[in-house]
Formats: C-alpha cells, structure tokens, sequence
C-alpha cells in the first residue's frame, strides 16, 4: 500500500482531501471503497514489482469488512494466458497466505512479483503454475521458500478487463 506520505503529496497535486482521494467521502453516498492500481505484475518470469499509482478502482464496501484491505495490480506478460491478459486489472486481498489453487501475487527474492496459481505440496513446497503451457511451473523447497524468500502478498479476488 502507498504511505501515507504518498497519498498526502497526491491528494494536494489533485487539489481534493486525502479522504476524498481515497473514496471515503464525497458529495454524494458512495456504494464502494476507492483501491488503489499500484503497478505492473508480470504473469510471466518474476519482474520487479512496481509500486507507483497507476489507477483507481472502486470495490464493494462490504469486501473492506473485518479491517481487509485490497490493491490492484495491471498484469503484464502472457504466462497466465488465456486466464489473463496483458492489461487486465487483478483486485487481491492483501494476503499472506492462500488455500491450494488460489491465483496469487508472489514475491520471489523480496522485490520480484509474479502472478501465478499457488500449488501446496504436503511437504511444505509450494508450486508456481503458469496456465499458459509454454511457460514452466516452478517449484521451491520449504528451505528456498525460506531463503529466498518466497511470500504470497495477496490472492487475487477479481479480474476487470476493459474492452477499449
């Protein structure tokens, strides 16, 4: 998430409050939370990850229940292909963790994200399949998973795609 400093320096750039920046007042009632797009995920082999504010979408207010907190992220690269395209916006809840299956954003060596679906092996390795076959999955030890490291920063809840 952007600090607090960031949201400051760009609610006074827009020339509106920081709460109306990020969607929690307005002249008129809301039916959503404003979240932030914070960059690029490639779906592809792990890129940095960018953390500038790209965009804004709006999500149900009631998904911010029980103090979650969500962010955006535009997908880049076409391992996750035909599930994914370059360019679509990927909602997650900030996670640290996941259930076998889910698709998620994972940092690999503290500072390279990728979006893949995240395989738990019952030793405790985790497996990081791309759909797209010319891709292939990768797989970490419990010991790289710990080393590297590798961590699961949010599991996807939503794709939005935008035709034009």
């Amino acid at each position: 998430m952007p600090s607090v400093e960031k949201i400051r320096l760009l609610a006074n750039y827009l020339g509106v409050t920081t709460s109306e920046l990020l969607g929690e007042a307005s002249g008129s009632p809301s039916s959503g939370i404003r979240v932030p797009v914070l960059g690029t995920i490639p779906a592809g082999i792990p890129l940095e990850a960018i953390e500038d504010i790209l965009d804004w979408e709006e999500i149900p207010a009631a998904w911010g229940s029980g103090d979650r907190q969500y962010f955006g992220l535009r997908v880049k690269g076409d391992s996750m292909y035909p599930r994914y395209l370059e360019g679509d916006t990927v909602i997650l809840r900030k996670e640290t963790t996941c259930e076998s299956g889910d698709d998620c954003a994972v940092l690999v060596n503290g500072d390279a994200a990728t979006l893949k679906q995240v395989i738990r092996k019952g030793d405790g390795s985790l497996e990081l399949r791309p759909t797209n076959p010319a891709y292939p999955p990768r797989i970490y030890s419990p010991a790289e998973i710990e080393s590297f490291p590798v961590q699961i920063i949010g599991v996807v809840v939503e794709l939005r795609r935008k035709i034009k």
